[in-house]
C-alpha cells in the first residue's frame, strides 16, 4: 500500500546571512525590504534576513491551499522550501509523494543544445528518468509548437518559442504534490489559452496544489484554503473567506 500524500512543515525558519555588515544599516534596510523579512541576530550574533519566521502548516491529499500576502511576504520562499531549493534553518520538513514546482522554469536549459535534447537536460532537473522522458519527449514538442525548430539548437529560438518549451517541459508530469508561482511565463497571447488550458488540467488531477497568487479570482477558482504571510510570518490560516478578510484588516493597518 502507498504511503499517503502529505506535506508538513513545523516550525521552519528561513534566514539569509548579509555579509561585510558593519557602518551599512541602510544596506540592510534595504535588503530587508527586498525580500520582505525581518533583520534580526542569529546565534552567532550575525545580522540575518529572516525570510520565513517560525512557519507551520500540514497539508493532507485533496487540499488546495493559496499563499496570500503582499510582495516579499515570504510566499516564494515558502514555495522553494517545499521544492527542497531551500533548505530551512531551523525546523522540519516533511513530504511524501512526488513534487513539481512550476516556477524558474527556465532552470536546466542549454541554449546551445537543441529542443529536443533539452527536454532531457530539463527533465533530469524535475526528476524525471531517462526511459519516461523519451516517451514524453513527442508530446512535448508538439504541445510547444516547435516545428522545424525542435532539432535546432535552443540560441536560434525566438522569445516566445524558447517559453513555449520550457512551459511544455515543465508541465509535462503529473506530480502529486504541484507547487504553482502565478508569474510562470507561457510564451505569446495566441499560446496563452492553450497554456491556461493545460495548467488548469494539472491543478486538477494533483493531490496536492499550494498556488503562490495575487488574484483572488484564481484563487477562489482553484483553493479550498488560504494561508496569509507578513513578513515572513503566518498571519492567518483559513477558509478564503476568512483569509482574505484577515488581509483587508492587515492592509488597512
Amino acid at each position: 500500500m502507498s504511503e499517503p500524500i502529505q506535506a508538513s512543515l513545523t516550525d521552519v525558519d528561513v534566514e539569509f546571512q548579509i555579509y561585510d555588515t558593519p557602518q551599512r544599516s541602510l544596506k540592510n534596510n534595504l535588503i530587508a525590504a527586498a525580500t520582505g523579512g525581518t533583520l534580526a541576530r542569529d546565534s552567532r550574533d550575525r545580522i540575518v534576513v529572516k525570510a520565513l519566521d517560525n512557519v507551520s502548516m500540514t497539508l493532507e491529499h485533496g487540499d488546495r491551499i493559496a499563499l496570500i500576502g503582499h510582495n516579499g511576504a515570504g510566499k516564494t520562499t515558502l514555495l522553494r522550501v517545499l521544492a527542497g531549493i531551500y533548505e530551512p534553518t531551523r525546523g522540519d520538513v516533511s513530504l511524501s509523494g512526488s513534487v513539481a514546482a512550476v516556477f524558474n522554469v527556465g532552470l536546466g536549459i542549454d541554449l546551445e543544445a537543441t529542443g529536443r535534447e533539452n527536454i532531457f537536460l530539463r527533465s533530469l532537473f524535475l526528476g524525471i528518468g531517462r526511459k519516461d522522458a523519451q516517451s514524453l519527449s513527442d508530446e512535448i514538442l508538439e504541445f510547444a509548437e516547435l516545428g522545424n525548430f525542435a532539432d535546432m539548437p535552443v540560441r536560434t529560438y525566438s522569445t516566445g518559442m524558447l517559453a513555449r518549451l520550457q512551459f511544455a517541459i515543465t508541465t509535462a508530469v503529473q506530480p502529486d504534490i504541484l507547487l504553482i508561482d502565478e508569474g510562470i511565463g507561457a510564451g505569446d497571447a495566441a499560446f496563452f489559452a492553450k497554456a491556461q488550458q493545460r495548467m488548469d488540467e494539472l491543478m486538477a488531477r494533483s493531490g496536492i496544489l499550494v498556488l503562490a497568487s495575487h488574484s483572488e479570482g484564481l484563487v477562489r477558482s482553484m483553493c479550498n484554503k488560504a494561508m496569509l504571510l507578513n513578513h515572513g510570518k503566518v498571519v492567518f490560516q483559513g477558509d478564503i473567506d476568512d483569509t482574505y478578510s484577515a488581509y483587508a484588516d492587515l492592509i488597512a493597518l
